[in-house]
């Protein structure tokens, strides 16, 4: 049995309707996202978790109505992201969600690989890369293998790498690869119709924007290709970094200007049309709370939104900033690897501690705060647990974790809504498309949700 969850309406009929349908689905049946549990023991029960949130929201901020764009369709996601400038706002899904088909990729996580491509979806199919760069596509409809190609050259074989990301375009699949190749395929066939030695492995997946492919290289380089042909457009080398982060970001593009994220901590915004500079901007900070917080890097994808860029690093900072002029409208200490959510006035994101935060827009103004949990075993601090997302479909913020756990917030209060278990780990962001939430998990096991 399903049960549905109201799409449309009011954030206040929204919290009634919702709290109501809560209780029925844990009265008697499973749902997505809000399974049955057992009666709750006898006791006083104490938050174990509280102590590790260091955010709180601000005064006069705690308790406010936020109110959000109403959700919209959306029938695909060709690149990380979702679009080029990675600002998805508000995505309408269906009125209720169940598993409808699973499907494997081919190789999972290991020692030596990662899986670390967000799937995209596009002219009916889904696109992804696995832990050894072989890129498949499957039917949206049902998951039916449609083709699938191995993108690892011949001599490196045996060797252990990390692959960068796949992006859609006019009928083409762009990949990145930690080969140091550039790739486009045919969508429909999966047939190479050019490849490029770009002489760096890539990390980040690629952006697609008016036929031209962005793409950053390890040692903090970014290409603007033709999207035809592959010839280097323009170049910029930003400054190298010595160590970083597993993965990258794409940059995002919007209103003629790309702004790349990279493991140096700086933000770059450059010309789409010449490759010349705007700006740049270092998203870090003196105040460091652990030794891995000293790594500058960002992560997380910049966001491109109405003029303001948003950017989020993993030592500590999250700013706004102006896209034209460069000057920094207001910054927080809040670090995090997670790619930024942005919806209306509000900025949806996980921390580095955990913590899904609320924050406004405008002023950087925290609503609240809600701290998801840390540890395996929460009593004896053991198995760090990792969380990515959010994504926010039809007034529901999804984050989905290494506890083998996906979780829907409510994007007004914090609230957990429900909750659903995965078939393994997830540390991949999910994507919508198409009235479907798509999970990729540790294991290599592509799941969608209708």
């Amino acid at each position: 049995m399903k049960f549905s969850l109201p799409v449309f309406g009011s954030a206040a009929v929204y919290r009634a309707l919702c709290a109501t349908a809560f209780l029925i689905a844990l009265s008697g049946c499973d749902t997505f996202l809000g399974n049955k549990e057992d009666p709750p023991l006898p006791g006083t029960r104490i938050p174990i978790l509280v102590e590790e949130s260091s955010l709180s929201a601000d005064s006069g901020s705690a308790g406010q109505e936020l109110l959000l764009p109403p959700p919209t369709d959306n029938p695909t996601w060709p690149q990380a992201g979702g679009i080029a400038s990675h600002a998805m706002h508000h995505i309408a899904v269906g009125g209720t969600l169940g598993p409808v088909w699973r499907a494997s990729i081919g190789a999972g996580n290991d020692d030596e690989e990662r899986i670390m491509t967000q799937p995209v979806a596009a002219a009916g199919r889904v696109f992804t890369m696995d832990a050894e760069t072989v890129v498949s596509a499957f039917d949206q409809r049902n998951g039916k293998l449609l083709w699938r190609i191995d993108l690892t050259p011949e001599s490196e074989e045996d060797e252990g790498h990390i692959a960068g990301g796949i992006a859609y375009d006019s009928g083409r699949l762009y990949v990145t690869t930690g080969f140091a190749y550039v790739y486009a395929l045919n969508a429909q066939s999966g047939r190479v119709q050019w490849h490029r030695d770009i002489g760096e492995p890539m990390r980040a997946p690629p952006t697609v924007r008016g036929n031209r492919v962005f793409v950053v290289t390890l040692t903090n380089k970014l290409f603007a290709l033709n999207g035809f042909t592959g010839e280097t457009l323009w170049s910029h080398t930003a400054i190298e970094e010595t160590t970083g982060l597993l993965g990258g970001p794409a940059p995002a593009v919007d209103s003629g200007v790309v702004v790349a994220a990279f493991s140096s901590g700086e933000l770059a915004a450059l010309r789409v049309e010449n490759g010349r500079e705007l700006w740049s901007d270092s998203l870090t900070t003196t105040r460091r709370a652990s030794s891995v917080a000293t790594l500058a890097a960002i992560r997380g994808r910049p966001i491109i939104d109405r003029n303001i860029v948003i950017g989020i690093s993993n030592s500590g900072l999250l700013a706004a900033i102006d896209l034209r002029t460069g000057r920094r409208i207001w910054d927080r200490e809040i670090g995090g690897v997670e790619s930024p959510w942005v919806a209306g006035d509000y900025i949806f994101l996980l921390s580095s501690n955990a913590e899904l935060v609320a924050v406004g827009r405008r002023d950087g103004r925290i609503y609240w705060v809600r701290q998801l949990p840390l540890w395996e075993d929460p009593e004896d601090r053991t198995g760090r647990l990792l969380w990515t997302g959010p994504i926010l479909i039809s007034d529901r913020l999804i984050v989905a974790g290494s506890s083998g756990e996906a979780l829907a917030v409510s994007p007004y209060t914090g609230e957990i809504l429900g909750r659903e278990e995965m078939p393994d780990k997830v540390t991949i962001g999910p994507i919508a498309a198409g009235n479907t939430l798509y999970f990729l998990t540790e294991d290599g096991e592509l799941v969608a949700y209708r």
